[in-house]
């Protein structure tokens, strides 16, 4: 891709480094961009987004926090009763108890 404000100067016109991830139902799931000389992309990182792609995918109660990797807690959609719990996490859940006294976040490592 070239970058779009430096399209027409042949000085300027750098390539972007792009990366499109397409979900099974063919959407697209991530979309990032990266400009040649200012940002490197961790290959760690893409697997660690494919990895979260595919459990979210596979396991559509949960999602997947910032910087999350694999065998770290999740987060179960606020959703989810709390009587199916025991069945779709039979390992456990951590309920969170917020100043409301409210508790909707709940997280399991148990994917």
């Amino acid at each position: 891709m070239i970058d779009e404000d430096s399209k027409d100067n042949e000085e300027a016109a750098l390539t972007v480094r792009a990366l499109y991830i397409i979900g099974p139902d063919k959407t697209s799931s991530c979309l990032c961009s990266t400009p040649l000389l200012l940002a490197g992309t961790s290959s760690d990182e893409i697997l660690r987004v494919i990895d979260s792609l595919q459990l979210t995918t596979r396991l559509k109660v949960v999602v997947t926090p910032a910087n999350w990797t694999p065998g770290t807690k999740v987060m179960i959609l606020p959703h989810v009763k709390d009587e199916d719990l025991p069945k779709l996490f039979p390992k456990g859940v951590e309920k969170i108890s917020m100043p409301s006294g409210i508790t909707y976040v709940r997280t399991t490592t148990d994917y």
